[in-house]
């Protein structure tokens, strides 16, 4: 008897603690699940609906220090900065900077993929860091982590890169993997730099000819304001390699080689982010005319109030979207459920038609220009880490309206009628994808 209690007492703790383990693995997950949920949806910087009103134009004094009050209110003279269109422009351009580069090169981006473009672009930067020149290269570990081979990054660093991802994919930091480097950046000897929307990867080479070679827009930059380019760099660069940036090579004097007024915006992780006080300052200050284009549109409920004040004041109000060739179908539905709004309050819209268009700028009263990587989405004022430029300039606003005029030219307009006419299917979407316009 006594062995018959052993061997029973023995099976009701086996039975017991398996049970337990199993109870405690579930546990395990539950919480980790509820980690992960915590961390995509509620770890963010805080934000403020700037309900304003139309108390000041864009060509009042006060407009700008008001505008950019949680970034730099200064703007910086003597700049030079020329817009490139389209992979065949602004491609060529950045290759042939780095080509030349004689002491530094900085260079962040959200997308670098091993593609015939991204092996371009390795080759001239490891042929640079042979030659004895410092380049550092930090991608994003969403954006480039999955798509570029790991062998293209060892080549790189034995070429002599300093190489690092931006809160990498591997990280025990699980609230860091939905807060992304959204920037672009590209810094050759503290004097030229390049900023924008584009990507390095091949969707983003060639002319726009055709959907599968986008339409977007990157900027070189000469004059004082690389050096803010480069700060912005180094605001990510000293917090991933633990590396500061300092001297000549890096920050040399820059003597005025334009007449533009300009400014670097940043977003950074727990700060107010700046970008929708400045579209929501400009929004109520215009007078004129506030056209936007944008890749991924999801308005909140007061930018859209916002957009339409304007137009009841007679501000010719028009956003640029993407049109059948969007890239992101899930985030055109979260954003169509403002389009009603907008489009009832006269807001004009319009849909991009050859291929997907990626480029992010805004030009209002034909004086005032902001591009770069921010979207006009929740992701982008809240999560995302962006840079941009605003320029506060007549001639450059006119190139900006150019750019857009043409670019309205290969779109169709999207109207109120077509929005009322949407298909069942569209409706289910946009309702499915509320929920999670903050991801968007």
């Amino acid at each position: 008897m006594p062995r018959k209690r052993a061997r029973s007492g023995h099976w009701l703790n086996d039975r017991w603690l398996s049970v337990t383990i199993g109870e405690w693995i579930g546990v395990v997950l539950a919480f980790l699940a509820i980690v992960v949920l915590f961390c995509v949806f509620f770890i963010r910087r805080h934000t403020l609906e700037y309900h304003l009103t139309h108390s000041f134009s864009v060509a009042a004094p006060e407009f700008v220090g008001s505008a950019l009050a949680l970034a730099d209110p200064v703007p910086i003279g003597g700049n030079k900065i020329d817009l490139l269109q389209n992979g065949d422009a602004y491609f060529p351009a950045m290759l042939d900077a780095i080509r030349q580069a004689r002491r530094t090169i900085n260079f962040e981006s959200y997308i670098f993929y091993s593609d015939a473009i991204g092996r371009e672009f390795r080759d001239a930067l490891c042929e640079r860091a042979r030659a004895g020149v410092q380049v550092r290269v930090l991608l994003d570990g969403i954006g480039s982590g999955w798509s570029l081979n790991n062998s293209d990054v060892r080549m790189m660093k034995e070429a002599g890169c300093k190489f690092a991802y931006y809160h990498p994919t591997h990280s025990w930091r699980v609230d860091r993997t939905n807060r992304r480097s959204h920037r672009r950046v590209l810094v050759v000897d503290g004097r030229i730099g390049f900023t924008g929307s584009a990507a390095f990867a091949e969707k983003w080479s060639g002319n726009a000819q055709d959907p599968k070679h986008w339409r977007d827009m990157q900027a070189r930059l000469e004059g004082p304001l690389v050096r803010k380019l480069q700060s912005a760099f180094q605001q990510h660069w000293v917090k991933t390699g633990g590396e500061a940036l300092s001297g000549a090579d890096q920050f040399p004097q820059l003597t005025p080689a334009g007449d533009l007024n300009a400014q670097i915006v940043t977003s950074q992780s727990f700060s107010m982010a700046p970008v929708p006080l400045v579209q929501a300052t400009s929004f109520a200050a215009a007078e004129h005319r506030i056209w936007i284009t944008n890749a991924y549109c999801t308005p909140t409920d007061t930018q859209v109030d916002l957009l339409v004040a304007a137009v009841q004041r007679g501000v010719d109000v028009r956003l640029l979207l993407p049109g059948p060739n969007d890239d992101q179908p899930l985030t055109k539905s979260a954003g169509r459920a403002a389009y009603g709004r907008m489009l009832d309050g006269g807001v004009k819209i319009f849909e991009y038609q050859p291929t997907m268009i990626h480029t992010k700028a805004m030009v209002v009263d034909g004086q005032f220009s902001m591009f770069g990587s921010s979207n006009l989405d929740a992701r982008s004022s809240e999560i995302n880490e962006e840079l941009d430029v605003v320029v506060y300039d007549k001639k450059f606003g006119q190139l900006m309206e150019a750019t857009f005029q043409g670019d309205l030219q290969k779109s169709k307009e999207y109207t109120l009628d077509d929005f009322r006419k949407r298909s069942l299917w569209e409706r289910a979407t946009e309702w499915l994808m509320l929920p999670f316009r903050s991801q968007m």
